[in-house]
């Protein structure tokens, strides 16, 4: 079982958000988030005590949601808990109701204070669902969405293979189809969001298979997406519930629809030549069209008259803007006041130097995280060695961090030598902000306790006279020792006199 001590205020937001919201069971929720049900009974209890709600919740940021759950002791609950073990049993009796046990509770505890009936039903209903062991599945409408990849490939013309990748929905059957070039975690959750805009809405689950690009864990019982995974959930409020390990039948409806795929669509474009995966969407396209017009067998209706009539009206509307792939890091604020990330180094407010923050970066933007809140949002740079920088980050009147300034680096600089001081003068002026050379100049002095002074100051010296700006070069010339080697003598030539002969009397 998990330490409920090391979860995230994230993790505790996705909890109440399953079962506030989604409205999901204490096992669904326990399973899609890779915790123990004690540890979602823990926050709905701590969430009911405070009178919280969903809508309440989306308005609090972390620290406030960590005080309003935690701030406080709970309050032990004055009701009088009956006993739903024997309320289970006596409910197998003909013509037993939960009215008639309730009323008879209460009749038993007339000076104590009981459940109103509707608690009381829901509270027996939780109990008996931890009891229920039918493996029999019921699709609900607009529950779960079940995804998968197809056996067959396409071939391309440039000998490369169009992986397909399906998507059924559990009430209506209704299918969606689409090739990708691979089978990466970029692939599955890419073909997943087009998915869900193929269908206009979102499901309360979408159960995949355990691929290794989704599921960081793939145990039989509680298996573990990765965080990337959890981020598209958030984005799109709903939730993964990965199938059990060689288990088809868990996911049965898109085993089913595979095939079908595989004999309608794919079946039809043996003949064809591709040249690009986008090629083969715009032939699949029209023949998945008439494959959810087409009628079913031994039902009325088809698979898109179903979908308007079961799954569209119980679908939960799409976020405004579509889901980007994010990867997260955790990264430190250097005394420069930046983070870094493949390189690259991006600003953050000042009042946040020495923290360890959060990156979110996308194909196209970082965005740093400061519990939970964002404090900052670049364009993604390539640029190693290079800075993006806000001058708000920089310039706030009442800095937090004035032990640093360029006046101290250089007094400390020339506390070394004279040249030791003014590389460090130059590495701060050749910079486009000083605090843009606040780590270099710190990297440079800190070869002192490494060589000694006088080594840095004779390398400095060296350094001044190659025209350098960095550093590592400072850093170089120390390893390789160019700073101890002596200027060479000049070739000794013998005086002009008259007494001397010299080497051309010889000649």
């Amino acid at each position: 079982m998990p330490d409920t001590r090391r979860i995230n205020m994230r993790k505790i937001r996705d909890v109440l958000r399953l079962k506030l919201e989604a409205r999901l069971s204490h096992e669904r929720t326990a399973a899609a988030l890779h915790i123990s049900k004690g540890v979602v009974t823990k926050y709905i209890t701590l969430a009911n005590t405070a009178g919280l709600d969903w809508t309440q919740i989306q308005t609090l940021d972390d620290t406030a949601l960590h005080n309003r759950l935690l701030g406080t002791p709970q309050r032990a609950s004055s009701f009088v808990q009956p006993d739903y073990g024997c309320i289970h049993q006596a409910l197998r009796r003909k013509g037993m109701t939960l009215m008639l046990l309730w009323e008879e509770h209460g009749a038993q505890h007339p000076d104590q204070a009981i459940h109103r009936y509707s608690q009381f039903c829901e509270n027996y209903r939780r109990y008996a669902k931890t009891l229920k062991r039918s493996m029999r599945q019921i699709h609900r409408a607009g529950e779960k969405l079940f995804i998968d990849y197809a056996g067959p490939t396409i071939a391309l013309t440039d000998g490369s293979r169009a992986h397909i990748f399906v998507a059924a929905l559990g009430a209506s059957s209704y299918t969606y189809a689409c090739a990708t070039p691979r089978e990466t975690m970029a692939d599955w959750l890419g073909a997943t969001a087009q998915a869900l805009r193929f269908i206009g809405g979102v499901p309360q689950l979408i159960v995949p298979d355990n691929p290794k690009a989704l599921i960081a864990n793939a145990d039989r019982y509680e298996p573990r997406a990765n965080e990337t995974v959890h981020d598209f959930a958030r984005h799109y409020g709903t939730s993964f519930l990965p199938a059990r390990p060689y288990h088809p039948q868990d996911k049965g409806k898109v085993e089913s629809a595979v095939q079908v795929v595989e004999r309608w669509i794919l079946m039809r474009l043996r003949h064809q030549k591709f040249a690009t995966v986008d090629d083969v969407n715009e032939a699949i396209a029209p023949l998945l069209a008439q494959l959810n017009a087409k009628a079913f067998q031994k039902l009325p209706g088809s698979r898109a008259s179903a979908f308007a009539q079961l799954d569209a009206p119980a679908l939960q509307p799409l976020p405004v803007h579509t889901w980007e792939l994010a990867v997260y890091k955790t990264v430190r604020v250097h005394i420069d006041q930046h983070i870094e990330f493949e390189g690259h180094r991006y600003s953050v407010p000042q009042s946040l130097v020495g923290q360890v923050l959060e990156a979110r970066v996308t194909a196209r933007a970082v965005e740093v995280l400061h519990r939970g809140q964002r404090v900052a949002s670049h364009l993604r740079c390539a640029h190693k060695g290079g800075f993006t920088t806000v001058p708000e980050h920089l310039s706030a009147a009442h800095r937090a961090h004035m032990e640093w300034t360029p006046e101290r680096l250089i007094h400390w600089g020339n506390s070394i030598g004279a040249a030791t001081g003014a590389l460090v003068t130059r590495l701060l002026e050749t910079r486009k902000h000083p605090e843009h050379g606040y780590r270099a100049c710190l990297g440079l002095l800190a070869l002192a306790k490494r060589f000694t002074r006088p080594r840095l100051e004779a390398a400095c010296v060296v350094a001044l006279e190659l025209g350098t700006t960095n550093s590592t070069h400072v850093r170089d010339i120390l390893v390789n020792g160019r700073d101890q080697v002596q200027p060479t003598q000049p070739e000794w030539t013998s005086p002009q006199h008259a007494h001397v002969r010299g080497p051309g009397y010889y000649q």
